[in-house]
């Protein structure tokens, strides 16, 4: 029978309410490195697969497990049950095979690896106003991550991968005319410098970070063959002053951080540029109206979860520090998605 208009529907509460069923699916597939596999062996069937990942499951269950993946749209599928083949989309091929440079499974890998299980405790967060993650144990995860390489890889590659789309929109929207010097203030992995140096060839970028993060930035921008017009710098962006440049950027920078230090980064990076120059925060910017990015809305709910006072923000919120801050002049540019970039013109 067809739902009337105005009649009461159960499908978007259950769709929400079980979505972490959906989640987990997706994140499990790339813990497998299945889009990868599919990207190499071009196409496979649920018999391969089993074989391949050695799952110890019942035929149906991988049927199901593959036919879920078709049903999102992440894979393409010949047949069905067990004369199914199975190939990469478009869209998996080219973001979720890891031998690629375009890939962005980062943050799903760390999604899976750690926020999963903390963003059980999201009714803890509300409740307490505390960090649900490692800080639960008492153990402080940024210092985790600097300590331990293989946590450091996989945490510059979460914030690569929630960012590469965003830095090449960026490299290509944003007007460079005017500028030369580019520094990316918490820049990890030196993405954003080098997608801002490969489409402008008249840019010279530092990416900026601390000093347990230069190799990984040092390593990538040898991959890009950038080293003429890349280089890394080393240092705490609060303890020191933020080194001078035309454009400062940060990515997912400020929403880790309370009001009172968000304002204060930005007062840094007011102090590092020339007159003219632009100060660039690349983050899922929330609509004034608070109604339409949710992407944004959850995010804000995961800073909750990772930092218990960071939270992300609205462009009306960043004109009023960039106010406070002495810039001048404001814009929004849409970049990827559901992020932005808030630039501040001193």
């Amino acid at each position: 029978m067809e739902q009337q208009p105005n009649q009461p529907s159960p499908e978007n509460i259950m769709k929400i309410g079980t979505g972490f069923w959906a989640s987990k699916i997706l994140l499990t597939a790339v813990s497998f490195k299945l889009f990868t596999t599919l990207a190499e062996k071009k196409s496979m069937t649920a018999k391969n697969v089993k074989d391949l990942l050695g799952l110890k499951c019942t035929d149906r269950n991988v049927y199901d497990f593959m036919d879920a993946l078709t049903a999102f749209g992440f894979l393409k599928r010949e047949g069905i049950l067990d004369t199914a083949t199975y190939s990469n989309t478009i869209d998996t091929d080219t973001f979720l095979d890891k031998n690629k440079p375009s890939y962005i499974g980062g943050i799903l890998e760390m999604a899976n690896n750690r926020l999963y299980t903390f963003w059980g405790s999201l009714g803890d967060g509300l409740l307490t106003g505390l960090p649900q993650n490692e800080a639960k144990r008492s153990e402080d995860f940024f210092g985790l991550i600097y300590q331990d390489p293989e946590k450091l890889k996989e945490f510059t590659g979460a914030m690569s991968g929630i960012q590469m789309g965003n830095f090449m929109a960026f490299a290509q929207k944003f007007d460079f005319s005017q500028y030369k010097t580019l520094i990316d203030v918490g820049g990890s992995a030196g993405l954003l410098s080098i997608m801002v140096a490969k489409h402008n060839e008249h840019m010279r970028c530092t990416t900026f970070d601390l000093p347990p993060v230069e190799p990984v930035a040092s390593a990538s921008i040898q991959k890009f063959g950038l080293e003429d017009r890349v280089n890394t710098a080393s240092g705490d962006f609060f303890s020191m002053p933020i080194p001078s440049a035309d454009v400062v950027v940060m990515g997912n920078i400020l929403h880790d951080w309370d009001e009172e230090n968000k304002i204060a980064l930005m007062r840094k990076a007011y102090d590092a540029l020339p007159a003219g120059g632009a100060f660039v925060a690349i983050e899922n910017v929330i609509d004034d109206e608070r109604k339409q990015n949710v992407f944004g809305l959850m995010m804000s709910l995961n800073m909750l979860i990772e930092t218990g006072t960071g939270f992300d923000y609205t462009f009306a919120d960043f004109n009023k520090w960039a106010n406070i801050a002495g810039f001048k002049s404001t814009m929004l540019l849409p970049l990827a998605g559901p992020s932005s970039a808030a630039v501040a013109y001193k």
